[in-house]
């Protein structure tokens, strides 16, 4: 075998990888549009220290609007009109930690961390990144926000082996999700970035003054508008 016969047999082989996990990829995000994902990459992970995986799915329709609510208010102000990637929070989020302020910020929507949470694991570099951008669009294109703010409260970490709003309502507060008042949508909303740290009872220190603030956007974000897309 020459060696431009390897080369052309070599592409086409990679051609074919690279149709194929491109197929695969859509057709998953697919079937996430109306199947629950039974399970993701960080339940798997974090299940292995002995926690367990507690989750109990909810209906973004049967739950409170104050949860989703005070995740724009936390996360993802713009996320209504943004397109998955929210250039303008990334590059202050970029300058705060060129300047070295204390707490790191970071520019993910709630889009990519949906896609992160949904599809790949924790860490990862930039190869984790790239692929948290493929399946940002995807997810942009093949879902509507409504799904995409769903599938997200109903995911992410809330707590010690704990998987989303529903079932950290439960752990928290003794009721689930659809019973959600300010204040407590608030406190749930202020673990999300650290849920292994962070408890919604009793909240001390940062968690406190977070959630406190969290709460007060949460009127500004009905009164602008800044959910109309669900």
């Amino acid at each position: 075998m020459t060696k431009a016969t390897f080369a052309r047999r070599a592409l086409r082989w990679l051609l074919r990888a690279f149709l194929i996990v491109t197929a695969g990829s859509i057709l998953w995000v697919v079937i996430y549009r109306f199947v629950p994902p039974p399970i993701t990459a960080t339940m798997i992970a974090n299940a292995t220290d002995g926690r367990g995986i507690v989750k109990d799915w909810m209906s973004l329709d049967a739950m409170s609007p104050n949860m989703a609510r005070a995740a724009i208010a936390a996360e993802d102000g713009n996320f209504c009109s943004h397109h998955g990637f929210d250039f303008r929070a990334i590059g202050k989020a970029l300058q705060s930690n060129l300047q070295g302020e204390r707490r790191l910020r970071g520019g993910s929507t709630i889009s990519q961390q949906t896609a992160k949470n949904a599809f790949l694991w924790q860490n990862g570099g930039y190869a984790r990144k790239a692929l948290e951008a493929w399946f940002t669009l995807l997810i942009e294109t093949l879902w509507s926000k409504r799904r995409i703010m769903e599938v997200y409260l109903n995911i992410a970490e809330t707590g010690l082996g704990t998987y989303g709003v529903n079932a950290g309502a439960m752990r928290y507060f003794r009721h689930d999700a659809s019973h959600l008042t300010r204040a407590e949508a608030a406190r749930i909303a202020a673990v999300l970035p650290q849920p292994k740290k962070r408890e919604a009872i009793a909240p001390t220190g940062f968690t406190r003054r977070y959630g406190d603030r969290i709460q007060r956007r949460i009127g500004q974000v009905r009164q602008y508008g800044l959910d109309s897309c669900l």
